[in-house]
């Protein structure tokens, strides 16, 4: 075995050195392409590397630690012991050599093909030089051919051009001496028929075959009308210019001629043309009608045909039509039309004219060349006519001097009638400017349809708020005559008790409503801002008027019941020496009286309260609807509410004095009640041992009683500022009347004692006044009351803290019981005097 491994090692070797002896050769091919160097380098080696496998795989096979040399491809040498011990003389890599010797020849092989290349390129690069330089060259003589060719398009361009300037100035003169022979052969053939018409006046019998012929209708008029041009614009520079010759005259003359037979000639032709369009329009041949009216257009612009059209339509020549409008607005003539019968017969009248009018604007589409005239003049005669001519008969303008009276309407139904006829017209003109109406101002014309109504419309509203005034206040006083029947016969107390007509809200809320009413149609009627500020103010300052008349009557009309009550109760005002019978008779006698005054008293309450009921009405009207009016105008505003302040002022006057008189008829049965009451017991009582009586007195009672039921009114009626200044005054004027009414008392002790428990009841009632100057005057009475109470020598301690009733205790302290007995005049005079 030995030995046979010793004859492959020898084979290998023979093989390997006969591999590195053989020739290398490399081809340039080799490299173009995909090339890759693993695939190279592969088939350089291939021949080497797999006899060192095969040996690499024996030796393994042999020794087992030989796998432990290789790691990662690269071979691990090892050890000398180990190359002792196995005994191998030989190289353990003999291929390195043959390796080596193969690269060396690779790289001088790469070195010869990179030099081949190197050549190669060299001469690539001089012929692409020289091809570059025989390109650039032909470049440059294609681009001098190129510019040599632009060059002859341009003079082409150019001399196309001319020939074309030429061509089109030809074209031009040969279109313009076409036209001119046109125009000549023209001008002879009018020159023919101008001295056709030129030949005796009158005649038109000697006239071409084409002024007759019906089919050649439209150039007869064509050739007419240049005719007529021609003519009168020739007469007309004969006339400017001075004649220079005979000539010229007979040639005017002769023109005149012509002109007069032309113009008979059209005015013939037309009336043919107008009886043809009639006849067409019976038979609803819309094609006919548009060729004559497209013929009539040449006469005076068709506006004979247009109008002619327009007026023989039914609705204008009808007069059926015109009284079925009639009967469908105004009813029958025998009863008074209403506001609303007439609004909804306007409507449906309104409907059906424009529901003609549509039908129409069909048909003018269709036949007139121009049919915004035609429309323009129907939509004017229809508003002109038809229109107007319901509005005549509807709006009968009243006179103001001597207007209708109210069981007609008064003047209240025509100023309805004319917004109704007003607003309803100004639908009809929005609907007929949707329909169609050309140029026509169709809202100017319906505006000028009651221009008339209009410039007297403010003081046909103010007159008419001043007879419903009238009609209101007459009705009133009926209603108040008829119920004052009955009082007749009885006495004059009975009469007086009975109340007067009072203020009523809701007349007041009736004449707000007549002035919303009239203000609706200032708005209707104004369409500028300062017309309508200006209709307004006037409009409402009426309403000021009638409500201050009206609260300032009824303001009066209350006072005049406390005045009758007032002397009726000092008729009754009686001496001292009387009979009882007398007094008897006087007494019942003043208690009706009083009741009178009471019921005044309670009247007048409920005629202020209606009257501040009725100015709150206004002014939130006020604020409500007319402001918002008047806010754009300037100054028109506060000169508004200035006005409602003056006209409130003598209502507010009336109130005043009422209320004074008021105060007046209370105080006066106070005083009543105080003198029948008050005895003079009440305030001396006899010294019989019985314990004092701390009730008030029957007079206090009877007087805080009264006042309690009577002023019951005033707490409803009044309110705010009014109500605390008409209670304060009423409780200085109590306060002074008990002042004096104590005065005729003389007081002892006990009596000092009623007094003040009179003075507390007094002072008690007042205090729902809650007014504190009262109150005030109320409790210091109180403090004064005790001047009646305490022994003498402890008056003077009484004033200490209160010094401001000195003036009115010394008064009092005279009408102690004891007040000369006890010398009280000499005891104070120190007291006085500081």
């Amino acid at each position: 075995m030995k030995d046979s491994r010793d004859g492959t090692k020898t084979d290998r070797k023979s093989r390997t050195s006969s591999v590195s002896s053989m020739p290398l050769i490399l081809d340039i091919e080799d490299f173009k392409g995909d090339f890759s160097f693993d695939a190279l380098f592969g088939n350089l080696v291939n021949d080497l590397l797999p006899s060192f496998q095969e040996e690499e795989a024996d030796s393994t096979e042999g020794h087992g630690g030989i796998g432990d040399a290789l790691s990662n491809g690269h071979i691990r040498a090892p050890s000398d012991a180990a190359k002792f011990s196995q005994g191998l003389p030989s190289p353990l890599f003999p291929e390195v050599d043959a390796l080596l010797c193969l690269f060396k020849d690779s790289c001088r092989e790469l070195v010869d093909l990179r030099k081949q290349i190197d050549g190669r390129l060299n001469n690539l690069k001089k012929d692409v030089s020289a091809q570059d330089a025989k390109h650039r060259k032909t470049l440059a003589e294609l681009e001098k051919g190129v510019d040599g060719l632009f060059s002859s398009f341009a003079r082409l361009d150019a001399r196309i051009s001319s020939v074309g300037q030429t061509a089109a100035k030809i074209g031009d003169h040969l279109q313009s001496a076409d036209a001119q022979r046109e125009t000549a052969s023209q001008t002879i053939d009018l020159i023919k028929y101008l001295m056709e018409f030129n030949s005796s006046p009158g005649d038109l019998m000697e006239l071409s075959p084409l002024f007759s012929d019906d089919s050649r209708v439209a150039e007869a008029a064509s050739i007419a009308q240049k005719l007529r041009s021609f003519a009168e614009e020739d007469i007309g520079r004969q006339s400017i210019a001075v004649p220079s010759a005979v000539g010229n005259a007979t040639a005017s003359r002769g023109l005149e001629v012509a002109v007069a037979n032309l113009q008979d000639y059209c005015n013939e032709l037309e009336n043919r043309l107008l009886a043809r369009f009639d006849a067409a329009s019976q038979r609803r041949e819309l094609s006919t009608m548009s060729e004559c009216a497209k013929i009539l257009s040449q006469f005076n612009r068709g506006t004979s045909a247009m109008q002619h059209y327009v007026a023989t339509r039914p609705m204008f020549i009808d007069v059926e039509v015109m009284n079925a409008d009639t009967r469908l607005v105004l009813g029958d003539q025998a009863s008074q039309p209403s506001p609303s019968n007439v609004a909804r017969g306007l409507s449906s009248l309104y409907k059906e004219i424009t529901d003609t009018v549509r039908k129409e604007a069909a048909t003018i589409m269709a036949v007139f060349p121009a049919p915004n005239e035609v429309m323009s003049i129907l939509v004017q005669r229809v508003l002109e006519q038809r229109v107007t001519g319901i509005l005549d008969k509807l709006l009968v303008k009243p006179s103001l001097v001597n207007p209708p009276p109210m069981e007609d309407g008064g003047l209240l139904l025509y100023l309805r009638m004319l917004a109704v006829a007003y607003e309803k017209t100004k639908e009809l003109a929005r609907d007929l400017r949707t329909v169609g109406c050309g140029d026509l101002d169709v809202e100017g014309l319906t505006e000028s349809l009651f221009s008339s109504h209009k410039d007297e419309y403010p003081e046909h509203e103010r007159a008419s708020l001043k007879q419903l005034y009238q009609a209101k206040m007459e009705e009133l006083r009926a209603e108040q005559l008829s119920e004052s029947t009955g009082t007749i016969g009885r006495s004059r107390g009975a009469s007086v008790a009975s109340s007067p007509q009072q203020i009523s809200v809701t007349v007041v809320t009736e004449f707000v409503r007549w002035n919303e009413e009239a203000i609706s149609r200032c708005t209707l009627f104004s369409s500028q801002s300062a017309t309508l500020a200006a209709n307004v103010k006037a409009v409402f300052t009426c309403l000021l008027d009638q409500v201050s008349q009206y609260i300032t009557e009824g303001l009066e009309r209350a006072r005049d019941s406390l005045t009758e009550a007032a002397a009726l109760r000092e008729r009754f005002v009686l001496g001292t020496s009387v009979s009882r019978r007398v007094a008897a008779a006087a007494a019942s006698a003043a208690e009706a009286a009083a009741a009178a005054g009471e019921s005044s008293f309670r009247s007048f309450m409920v005629a202020v309260q209606r009257c501040g009921s009725s100015v709150a009405i206004v002014q939130q009207y006020f604020a409500n609807s007319i402001s918002r009016l008047l806010l754009p105008v300037d100054g028109a505003h506060a000169a508004s509410c200035e006005e409602m302040a003056s006209a409130m002022s003598s209502a507010e006057a009336a109130a005043y004095k009422g209320l004074q008189q008021c105060i007046e008829t209370v105080m006066a049965e106070v005083e009543r009640l105080l003198s029948a009451e008050q005895k003079a017991t009440d305030y001396r009582s006899p010294d019989d041992g019985i314990a004092p009586d701390h009730r008030p007195t029957n007079a206090c009672t009877r007087a805080v009683a009264y006042l309690s039921r009577v002023l019951e009114a005033a707490f409803t009626a009044l309110e705010g500022l009014n109500k605390q200044a008409f209670l304060t005054e009423l409780g200085n004027r109590l306060h002074k009347v008990l002042l004096s009414h104590w005065q005729k008392f003389t007081f002892n002790p006990s009596g000092g004692l009623r007094l003040k428990r009179d003075i507390t009841e007094y002072g008690e009632f007042v205090r729902s006044f809650n007014a504190p100057s009262v109150d005030e005057k109320f409790e210091l009475l109180g403090i004064m009351a005790n001047v009646f109470i305490v022994a003498p020598e402890s008056l003077s301690t009484l004033f200490e803290g209160t010094p401001s009733i000195r003036k009115d205790a010394q008064r009092f302290i005279q009408l102690r019981e004891d007040y000369k007995s006890a010398k009280l005049a000499s005891r104070l005079s120190s007291l006085w005097t500081s």
